[in-house]
């Protein structure tokens, strides 16, 4: 996913199934493709979602950037390419396999956050949460950001 840009507030229904938002949507591009990657992350508790491209984009990436005969760049590649295809349906929702949504603890309100190159699901009270540890953004900035 190139870069979408937005945070939206959803509801998933008991059967694990959301409906993609129209302002993210228009921003996705125009393919017959209604394939997508959802993964847990490795850095939150949340599930990561992108296209079917970039998704395969990223494995091609990583191949190029680990020995896959290293133990340990192999435990690191199965890792990030634990996934599951889901896919759009008619009505423009995906369905979020279960036992990927007890591993993110995503209930019922959920958060879509744009983030780089995917966009993140959290549950709406995780993400509420994320600033409540006193991390001073300012400082991050000058320090991670400096020429």
């Amino acid at each position: 996913m190139s870069s979408l840009i937005g945070i939206e507030n959803c509801k998933m229904d008991a059967t694990g199934r959301f409906k993609l938002p129209v302002a993210l949507k228009k921003q996705l591009p125009l393919s017959d493709d209604l394939r997508f990657v959802v993964r847990l992350s490795i850095y939150n508790r949340c599930l990561e979602l992108f296209t079917y491209d970039s998704f395969q984009n990223e494995v091609a990436d990583l191949k190029s950037k680990l020995n896959l005969y290293d133990p340990k760049a192999k435990r690191l590649f199965r890792k990030l390419t634990e996934s599951n295809i889901v896919e759009l349906d008619a009505s423009d929702r995906f369905l979020i396999p279960k036992e990927q949504r007890v591993l993110a603890n995503i209930d019922k309100d959920i958060m879509l956050v744009s983030s780089a190159t995917c966009m993140e699901i959290w549950d709406a009270s995780i993400y509420s949460s994320i600033d409540n540890d006193g991390f001073d953004y300012v400082k991050a900035a000058e320090e991670l950001l400096k020429d």
